[in-house]
């Protein structure tokens, strides 16, 4: 899951990681109060959305006088922001943060994640901040420094003193680092954070180290635990049908393509797509329907996938180990009678109870058509999908 810059700044806050002074608004008016309460020459306003690279597309702009920060944010607030993180369609700006401009000397990169090869906690840091840091690891490697921290040890002073030095930081500024480091460190697990990132990190003309931006991303396995960070979840940044997906505990991501997939597996999901490629088509979404699905789940995943307007068939690969497939088939005619399904529908099921439901899908009299296998099942979707269009 993730939260807005302004959410992350508090929780910097928490951990005693020093941010810009600023405030969140909803209008403009709010956006010129909070200028106004803050003591600066100028300030900067930053759209608040899920995605990264906003300067680049008109989402941060400077400031000079309330006026100008109420105008500025009265032309961000309610738009629709592209950046190259985002689709074509952007993501909205429904808040803005308002803060006292900086005054920048250098700017550095540090980020904590979840490094899987090493199964550790590593601080990632390099002397490139504000760039993108994917293209300093493919043309500078050298400027990127990876700091492991053992989880029986914690993060030691001198890992900190080693980032420093690879910063570039002076003594001073070497001691500001490490009461940062670790407040990241503390805020990640205290939290169940999977990534948190600085970019930039600044230090600014007077030698101070402070937070320019923020951002963290949670485990949503660990959000149950968790009731006060899954409230700062902001729905309106994440496309529609996942989180209506989400609701009814299934694993949807929206595709670009026209041939909608219903799989149990996340594995099965993988290969059925490769498939449907393989045969010259394209997927529309990523759907598993999990493990132990029921009738009703079934029927929302199968309703969820053919309201996409963009879907002329639909795949349905369903390996009957845990899940029955004549629940399965069940949950399918459910879906297709109630929405009064016209577009065709290919159905490979596999596993337990597989013959009662392919029965069940071919004498439902509903023009579903039951495969034998997944070469077959994908080869006639894509003939199927192709027929439609």
């Amino acid at each position: 899951m993730n939260i807005h810059e302004y959410q992350a700044k508090q929780l910097f806050r928490d951990f005693a990681i020093p941010v810009p002074r600023g405030a969140v608004a909803e209008s403009a008016q709010q956006a010129m109060h909070a200028a106004e309460s803050i003591a600066a020459a100028s300030w900067v306003i930053k759209a608040q959305i899920h995605a990264g690279a906003r300067g680049k597309a008109g989402g941060v702009k400077v400031a000079d006088s309330f006026e100008q920060v109420k105008s500025i944010a009265q032309e961000m607030l309610g738009t629709q922001l592209v950046t190259h993180q985002t689709d074509s369609a952007g993501l909205p700006v429904n808040s803005v943060l308002v803060e006292e401009v900086s005054a920048i000397k250098d700017e550095f990169y540090l980020s904590l994640l979840v490094d899987r090869e090493t199964e550790r906690l590593m601080f990632i840091a390099s002397a490139a901040g504000g760039m993108d840091i994917e293209a300093v690891a493919a043309e500078t490697p050298e400027k990127i420094v990876r700091v492991p921290v053992h989880p029986a040890a914690g993060l030691q002073a001198y890992q900190a003193r080693q980032i420093g030095a690879a910063l570039g930081l002076d003594k001073d500024q070497q001691k500001q680092l490490l009461p940062i480091l670790n407040g990241i460190y503390q805020l990640f697990l205290a939290k169940d954070a999977s990534q948190i990132e600085i970019n930039p990190l600044i230090s600014t003309t007077q030698g101070q180290l402070v937070a320019l931006d923020a951002k963290i991303n949670f485990d949503d396995n660990a959000l149950a635990l968790h009731p006060a960070i899954a409230a700062l979840r902001d729905t309106a940044q994440e496309d529609a049908k996942e989180v209506q997906a989400k609701q009814f505990d299934l694993n949807y991501i929206t595709l670009g393509g026209n041939i909608g997939c219903m799989v149990n597996g996340a594995g099965l999901a993988m290969a059925t797509m490769d498939m449907v490629k393989l045969k010259g088509g394209a997927p529309a979404n990523f759907l598993d329907v999990g493990g132990g699905t029921n009738k009703d789940k079934v029927k929302e995943a199968f309703k969820l996938i053919i309201a996409d307007g963009t879907v002329k068939a639909v795949l349905v690969n369903i390996f009957g180990g845990i899940v029955q497939c004549d629940v399965i088939a069940a949950g399918i005619l459910a879906a297709v009678e109630e929405m009064q399904l016209t577009i065709p529908v290919v159905v490979r099921l596999e596993g337990t109870n597989a013959e009662q439901g392919r029965a069940m899908l071919n004498q439902s009299g509903l023009g579903l058509v039951a495969a034998e296998d997944l070469n077959s099942a994908a080869a006639q979707v894509v003939a199927l999908a192709e027929a439609v269009a």
